[in-house]
């Protein structure tokens, strides 16, 4: 019998993936880390979504030969300020295969493709290795278009990958997610046969490990994140593009991560000149660098949301509640946690002016 086999039959894998997921705790409890009933809760809650994640992952929709796109980051499940304009669509691919994607364009404001090495649950990066966006393809007639991965190069609608490669995202990026239609995709592996082997006792082991992996290594990596920016608080400031493009950021996008930290009485006033870029947003996210419950509440602003100051400026208010002032975003009963503004394919990278005031000094200025 082998050493898998005889894990998944006795429980010690299982046991071995319960303890691995207790021990994630340990990054909630960092003396450095808040320890209100809402920061506490929340960190529980990140733990059980990044095991929804990593289950979905690693698990579910790991076999590289029957590929299948799923939602690595989404409104009940968040890693590292996920953006809430986007929807993300993931899938698990083999550098050495190739694969055909085939979808619609659909209208949503910009769509881009990239392959990568996702290396979270060993070293919390995710190097790129190939990239495509919607303005680089050829249509076909109805709009539709295919786009293959790996293999030998082509002219047009291919998305490089690398030996290591070991997996695809999508970004969809929504100016206004009421208006926009998102783009329909479909993934297949072109050397594929048969049916997907039965699950074997290997198999769920590996997989196990690997989520049980994820699930810490996800988690340190953004509680260090969190730590590092909290050394500025209520600034934003020049920060290493190359620290986000290891971690899976876009290149095309220019990230500004900051912490923010408020009474009750106070707000933090965020001005900033707007670049010619294809997109812009602002969000606000709790400690765990989850963004904000967006679905019910003011916690981000765009490039079609915002109200722009007369000299096409914008102000941004967060705090505890809205005085009536500039573009709102609510603490939603946190004192603290991580914010992010991204310039994506902009002209320049302007710094924002970032104060903190009193709420009650706010109310009926022009903040300009």
């Amino acid at each position: 019998m082998s050493d898998s086999m005889d894990r998944v039959l006795s429980g010690a894998s299982w046991a071995e993936f319960c303890d691995r997921l207790k021990a994630a705790g340990e990054v909630i409890l960092r003396p450095e880390a808040p320890a209100t009933e809402i920061d506490r809760a929340e960190g529980w809650r990140y733990l059980s979504r990044l095991t929804r994640i990593g289950l979905e992952m690693l698990l579910e929709c790991a076999d590289p030969q029957f590929p299948a796109f799923y939602s690595a980051s989404h409104a009940t499940a968040k890693i590292g300020a996920d953006n809430p304009d986007n929807l993300y669509l993931n899938a698990t691919v083999d550098g050495a295969r190739e694969y055909r994607l085939t979808g619609t364009r659909g209208t949503v404001h910009y769509l881009s493709f990239a392959s990568r090495v996702n290396r979270y649950a060993i070293d919390g990066t995710m190097l790129e290795t190939g990239a495509l966006d919607a303005e680089q393809l050829v249509y076909n007639a109805d709009g539709s278009f295919e786009i293959y991965l790996g293999g030998e190069r082509r002219h047009a609608n291919w998305l490089p990958m690398t030996p290591d490669t070991n997996f695809v995202i999508v970004r969809q990026t929504f100016l206004d997610r009421k208006a926009e239609r998102p783009a329909e995709l479909s993934i297949e592996c072109l050397d594929a046969t048969g049916w997907p082997a039965p699950l074997s006792a290997e198999v769920l082991d590996r997989r196990l490990q690997a989520v049980a992996a994820f699930v810490n290594g996800t988690a340190k990596t953004f509680a260090d994140w969190s730590l590092l920016f909290r050394a500025a608080p209520n600034r934003l400031e020049p920060q290493d593009q190359q620290r986000y493009q290891r971690a899976g950021g876009d290149p095309a996008i220019y990230y500004l991560h900051g912490y923010w930290e408020l009474a009750p009485d106070e707000a933090l006033v965020i001005d900033t000149v707007v670049p010619d870029c294809v997109h812009w947003n602002l969000q606000l996210d709790n400690y765990w660098m989850e963004s904000l419950d967006y679905r019910y509440q003011p916690a981000h602003v765009n490039k079609h949301s915002a109200r722009y100051n007369t000299d096409g400026s914008v102000t941004v208010v967060i705090a505890a509640r809205d005085v009536g002032v500039g573009n709102f975003l609510t603490t939603a009963g946190h004192h603290c946690g991580t914010l992010l503004l991204r310039w994506v394919r902009a002209d320049h990278h302007p710094l924002p002016r970032c104060r903190v005031v009193r709420l009650d000094e706010l109310a009926g200025s022009s903040l300009v």
